[in-house]
């Protein structure tokens, strides 16, 4: 009986490792999104975290909602930066998230300011 519990136990543990792995470490999809970055806040009861919108069209309609881990502190203060300015974003998306990281499936790992298409000269 001893040996079924510690290889049940043993079992358990390495499959919720391995879960917390996969979803952190594998990457769904990653791309690039570019708009006005309208919003950027920290929030949170329990866990703070860096959360975004870009607004992706003229009247607000299309939002693509982000988040920026804090161990991102470069991504951070430049979102700080370039609020209310037209940016573009590099992400990865993940299978799922965990609280303590953010609301979304996808992190900014990379953030430019790039010309804005609707008011070229």
């Amino acid at each position: 009986m001893k040996k079924f519990l510690t290889i049940l136990v043993t079992v358990l543990v390495l499959g919720i490792g391995s879960y917390f792995a996969f979803v952190y470490y594998v990457p769904y999809s990653e791309g690039y999104r570019s708009g006005e970055l309208i919003k950027f806040s920290r929030k949170g009861v329990v866990a703070k975290t860096w959360e975004g919108q870009i607004s992706q069209g003229l009247s607000g309609t299309n939002v693509f909602s982000f988040s920026v881990e804090d161990k991102e502190k470069d991504i951070i203060e430049k979102m700080k930066k370039y609020q209310g300015q037209y940016i573009k974003v590099t992400y990865k998306e993940r299978y799922a998230t965990f609280f303590w990281l953010g609301d979304t499936k996808y992190f900014i790992t990379e953030v430019s300011v790039e010309k804005s298409p609707l008011f070229r000269n």
